[in-house]
């Protein structure tokens, strides 16, 4: 039986080592690795060789949505799953531009982590039931109220910028220029019609951006 090699990415020892264990009771899954932030997801991805990188999105050094873009940069037959409390629109949407290829909520039943890695090593996309039930009223708003969409960087850099991280702290976890970091935040004021920071934290905060980022999930 060829085994799925997954690969587990949290900052949450109780919360990955509980999925470690639940799926090492998978006889066709082989769990490779348990990591605590994107950082270390990036520098071990070619050693490690997962098939499957359950990621979580709040946590130090690099969060998941950078992680995310960067080990599919290096590695793009990677399937990632984002695995998350966060059931906002924002986090979902911005998950799946940035190449996840799918989205759990973390208090799902077990067999429904094992349908989704089943689901995306099969070349499908997977969202749980909550997670597809919290896109559909939010999916197209930016082209109803007639807004330019942000990119998946400038998506990547309001997450930072709304958990209170400087410029230099976001270009320090992104791995690019502060300079580049100012760019994107004028670029997101402007496509926001936002001319403030704390106008930023309003949106992010209007907009669910900011859901339990404060736990570190």
């Amino acid at each position: 039986m060829k085994q799925t090699k997954i690969l587990i990415v949290d900052d949450h020892p109780m919360v990955a080592e509980g999925i470690e264990a639940i799926l090492e009771t998978y006889d066709d899954l082989n769990v490779v690795g348990v990591l605590g932030n994107g950082q270390a997801a990036v520098d071990q991805v070619h050693a490690l060789a997962p098939d499957v990188i359950l990621m979580d999105l709040n946590m130090p050094e690099l969060n998941g949505l950078g992680a995310t873009e960067q080990i599919l940069e290096q590695r793009p037959q990677t399937r990632i799953l984002i695995l998350s409390m966060h059931d906002s629109p924002e986090y979902i949407r911005a998950a799946l531009d940035h190449g996840a290829k799918g989205y759990v909520l973390k208090d799902v039943p077990t067999e429904e982590i094992k349908t989704a890695i089943d689901t995306v090593m099969d070349g499908g996309q997977y969202l749980s039931t909550a997670a597809e039930g919290a896109m559909e009223p939010d999916t197209t708003s930016a082209i109803r109220d007639g807004r330019e969409p942000l990119t998946n960087r400038e998506q990547t850099i309001l997450l930072e910028l709304a958990q209170g991280h400087s410029n230099k702290e976001v270009a320090n976890t992104l791995g690019i220029s502060v300079r580049t970091v100012e760019t994107h935040r004028k670029n997101i004021k402007r496509k926001l019609g936002i001319s403030s920071t704390a106008g930023l934290t309003r949106y992010a905060m209007e907009h669910g951006v900011l859901q339990g980022t404060g736990l570190r999930i």
